[in-house]
């Protein structure tokens, strides 16, 4: 099959949640006849819907998945499973108007749900017997779960275009009863295979199944590499990335709606930045997939339909500035050793134990006998690895102190002296600075600040590098 000139789109969940509200601006708007193809929507669940499956992303608070994992009883799981179902309900009985409608999708979320309530139940009774464990098979659960949440808001935003006149084609990838095996690539393929792009508009789940497993290795950030490997495997002129806001650059609620700018063009090493301070304009592993496919992404608020919004591709900058100032909490675990110097093993060590616990590194330094790992993770698990270091090196002092990183971004900062102007920016606005790092790439500088300094830096660093006339220096001659 061959793919004509097209986009594949990606929405949010809380873009989902007023679905409605975009066959105004996104889905129609002022489009007619073939205008409104060539487009193919790849959508997450409807927003809340995936913490109450799994897990609240934020607070933790268990949903199913969580329950059947660690419940001693089946009432705690029945019970989050058939609150999932009134909440699918209650969201698409929000969207869509017709009864028809409503009555077809109050009949897709009672059959997906008593699927899934089955099939746990069955998956009990199998490891009650012994031969069978039940911690083998989570993993499994745990995308069964996911799946009925995109299954669900794709299936209800198709009758939603239907009723409006748009020839909408429901494509799920969830493997929902397949007994059939495929990687992603082939999962895509199967999904795909005789859809005429001309002349029908693909919902497709975010979700994929596959026997690469995606939450393995990307968890909640799946949707966004099945986005991604559809527009390389299809060839698509452009990705995009519909969100509720626009890609700026810091926080309006920061910094002030008046004070920030749209970034309007960066490139993906500016994206793999914020990634790695949790402010994802997309997944790291879908960035790469769009990059080795020469396939740009675009940002745009899903709300602003006439604003191009920013374009994130491979090329350089012709003026070295300050894009962006972000921040996260860290957590700083801190191994002090007076006889490292010169003794081999000490860095293998910590990473061991960090990727033992499943925790994310944010940066690094070190010197002689102290190495610091700036770390995402909650204040409890970064010390059961002090732990295991203080096992391993019972003469080291190993402690963990939750601070902040806050860091100004760009595609060029060369000849911006932005260290320096950081440092007497943050020093002006009375706030410590614990550490700052700088690399010889000039993509980005890094301030250690106290963890309740982090929004007063953000302030600060974008009043002095952004607001700023001088932010955008000539870039020097060869």
């Amino acid at each position: 099959m061959t793919f004509p000139d097209h986009t594949v789109e990606k929405i949010g969940g809380t873009s989902m949640s007023r679905v409605n509200e975009l066959l105004g601006t996104l889905f129609i708007g002022e489009r007619t006849g073939a205008a409104l193809y060539h487009r193919i929507f790849v959508v997450s669940a409807f927003g809340g819907i995936t913490n109450k499956l799994l897990e609240h992303k934020k607070s933790g608070t268990p949903g199913v998945y969580a329950r059947f994992a660690n419940g001693d009883d089946d009432h705690g799981w029945l019970d989050a499973l058939t609150e999932v179902g009134r909440a699918m309900r209650e969201s698409h009985g929000d969207i869509l108007e017709h009864p028809g409608d409503r009555s077809m999708a109050d009949e897709f979320v009672r059959e997906r749900i008593e699927g899934a309530r089955s099939c746990l139940f069955d998956l009990q009774r199998l490891c009650s017997y012994g031969h069978f464990r039940l911690s083998d098979h989570m993993l499994v659960i745990r995308e069964l779960l996911s799946g009925l949440g995109e299954s669900h808001s794709a299936f209800v935003t198709t009758l939603l275009l239907q009723r409006a006149g748009v020839n909408a084609r429901f494509i799920d990838l969830s493997g929902w009863r397949d007994e059939t095996e495929h990687d992603l690539s082939e999962r895509i393929a199967a999904g795909l295979r005789d859809v005429d792009l001309s002349s029908e508009m693909p919902i497709v789940t975010g979700y994929a199944q596959c026997t690469e497993g995606l939450m393995r290795e990307f968890d909640r950030g799946y949707s966004e590499v099945t986005f991604a490997t559809i527009a390389a495997w299809t060839g698509a002129k452009e990705a995009i990335i519909h969100k509720e806001f626009h890609l700026s650059s810091a926080d309006p609620n920061l910094v002030g709606a008046d004070a920030v700018r749209k970034l309007g063009h960066t490139n993906y090493d500016v994206a793999d930045q914020l990634s790695n301070l949790g402010m994802e304009a997309i997944h790291p592993k879908a960035a790469k997939t769009l990059r080795q496919a020469d396939v740009a992404l675009r940002v745009t608020n899903a709300f602003d339909p006439g604003d191009p919004g920013t374009l994130i591709d491979d090329q350089p900058t012709d003026t070295p500035s300050v894009e962006i100032v972000t921040g996260l909490k860290v957590v700083a675990l801190e191994l002090f050793e007076q006889d490292m110097v010169g003794v081999k093993g000490y860095d293998a060590a910590i990473l061991e134990a960090l990727k033992r616990h499943n925790v994310w590194i944010v940066s690094k330094t070190s010197n002689a006998n102290t190495i610091t790992h700036y770390v995402q993770a909650s204040l409890k698990v970064v010390r059961r690895v002090a732990r295991d270091l203080e096992e391993i090196y019972p003469s080291a002092k190993v402690s963990a102190r939750t601070l902040s990183l806050v860091s100004p971004i760009g595609r060029d900062l060369s000849g911006l002296r932005v260290l320096s102007r950081g440092l007497a920016a943050l020093e002006d606005a009375g706030i410590e600075v614990i550490a700052a790092h700088q690399t010889p790439r000039s993509v980005d500088v890094q301030f250690v600040l106290g963890a309740k300094e982090m929004e007063a830096g953000i302030a600060a660093l974008h009043r002095a590098l952004i607001e700023s006339e001088v932010t955008h220096l000539p870039r020097k001659a060869a």
